[in-house]
């Protein structure tokens, strides 16, 4: 008996294709499990070494001073990260908020900033750029460069070093975003950080770490970033945190984020918890596990959907740099079916139909699947896609892997059934 047949509902072809794709995929799959191993362990450690205990569960109200248990978090953090210290604050809203933090701790009137990797993800660019009036780095005269991959795809370590010799701030993307390169690995992040000290050692890197917590034994801060940021209803919220962001790295430039933040002089030292500081540890001890879900489920769709005959980026056992799964359809209808069948495939919100519309941070209109328990949260299984040609779904998350399969099979045979009529 297959691995499937005991979960009824599905034909002996999509069961046929979901086994194969698990049978192709099972090494990388225990790949991740050792990566989950290394990384409890990690975080295990720098609990037990931070001493959180039950009693500072309780959080504070008003201005939030001396709260032990937000302290114990942000210790643990920190040496989780690799980083001398951590901002982890219910406060800080996405990971977009968190990068803005960072850049604007970090950079000031007249600075430059460099982006290492190409263009930055769609929502940067109301921080880089913006409209007058509203404050962005450009209305403050930080002026903007980029260094497009190199032609192997790879970063451009030479054009790398000659444009961030006259830079303040080099900001590294780790994922993927609304492109189509590939996402950084920890090695290849290092290699910039050191190019770009080698050539300026005053500049600061700055990685925007979405999506990549969790996927490998090391955050970037141990191979040389000087400061990360990120969303908890990402991979470090394993899933439970409701809300929530990080900045760490070295400790001076986190204080400075921690400053636009509060305000100047306040920096880290305000923030009531309110009560959040266990679901915001208890995510943290979860999220090797589920960002191995997460990447686990990458692995299967990956396998599967090529199969279906989808062009997949990364590509059935590719290495993946994070969870996300680019998947391009042949047209916007298409698309539109797949991004129903990830919604339908949601414990949360599974009879809503995904539409395109406005979202705020983004170029064109974008549609969304995702049932999940905390809104927007795309460590959950979950869909996005820019309603532009070549129409792309990027796919990430997964608290469980069987939720990928099950909502990948039940696409399948929608698919199959539609060309069948054709």
């Amino acid at each position: 008996m297959g691995k499937f047949d005991a979960v009824g509902g599905f034909s002996a072809e999509v069961m046929g294709m979901a086994e194969e794709a698990l049978a192709s995929c099972h090494c990388q799959q225990e790949g991740y499990e050792s990566i989950r191993r290394v990384n409890m362990r990690r975080v295990l450690m720098a609990f037990r070494k931070a001493g959180l205990s039950d009693y500072q569960f309780g959080g504070t109200t008003g201005y939030g001073y001396n709260d032990s248990g937000r302290e114990a978090i942000e210790e643990a953090f920190a040496m989780i990260a690799g980083a001398e210290s951590s901002l982890v604050r219910h406060q800080i809203v996405s990971g977009t908020h968190a990068i803005a933090l960072a850049l604007f701790g970090v950079l000031r009137p007249g600075g430059r900033l460099l982006a290492a990797f190409g263009r930055p993800y769609d929502t940067l660019d109301g921080i880089i750029h913006g409209k007058d009036g509203y404050g962005s780095l450009g209305e403050f005269g930080v002026s903007y460069s980029e260094v497009a991959p190199g032609a192997a795809g790879g970063p451009d370590l030479a054009g790398i070093a000659e444009a961030s010799r006259s830079s303040d701030a080099v900001l590294i993307q780790r994922s993927r975003g609304y492109s189509t390169r590939k996402p950084l690995s920890v090695d290849e992040i290092g290699s910039i950080c050191r190019t770009v000290k080698e050539a300026n050692p005053d500049a600061v890197t700055i990685v925007d770490n979405c999506y990549g917590e969790f996927t490998d034994i090391l955050e970037p801060c141990s191979a040389g970033a000087d400061l990360i940021a990120g969303s908890l209803i990402k991979n470090p919220g394993g899933g439970v945190a409701p809300a929530g962001g990080y900045v760490a790295g070295r400790a001076e430039l986190v204080e400075r984020a921690a400053s636009r933040l509060t305000a100047p002089g306040l920096g880290s030292h305000c923030g009531p918890t309110l009560g959040m500081n266990r679901l915001i540890a208890q995510g943290l001890y979860f999220a090797p596990m589920i960002t191995c879900e997460a990447m686990c489920s990458s692995a299967f769709a990956s396998c599967f959907l090529h199969q279906l005959g989808h062009k997949v980026d990364p590509g059935p056992l590719e290495d993946r740099g994070d969870s996300v799964v680019r998947i391009e359809f042949n047209d916007k209808e298409e698309l539109l079916s797949f991004m129903k069948a990830v919604q339908s495939g949601s414990p949360v919100d599974a009879k809503a139909v995904p539409v395109p519309g406005y979202m705020p941070g983004y170029e064109d209109d974008v549609v969304m699947a995702a049932g999940a328990f905390i809104q927007g949260s795309s460590i959950e299984l979950s869909a996005d896609a820019p309603m532009r040609p070549p129409y792309t779904a990027y796919m990430q998350g997964g608290l469980s892997r069987h939720q990928m399969e099950m909502t990948l099979m039940e696409y399948a045979e929608g698919a199959l059934s539609r060309r069948k009529r054709l």
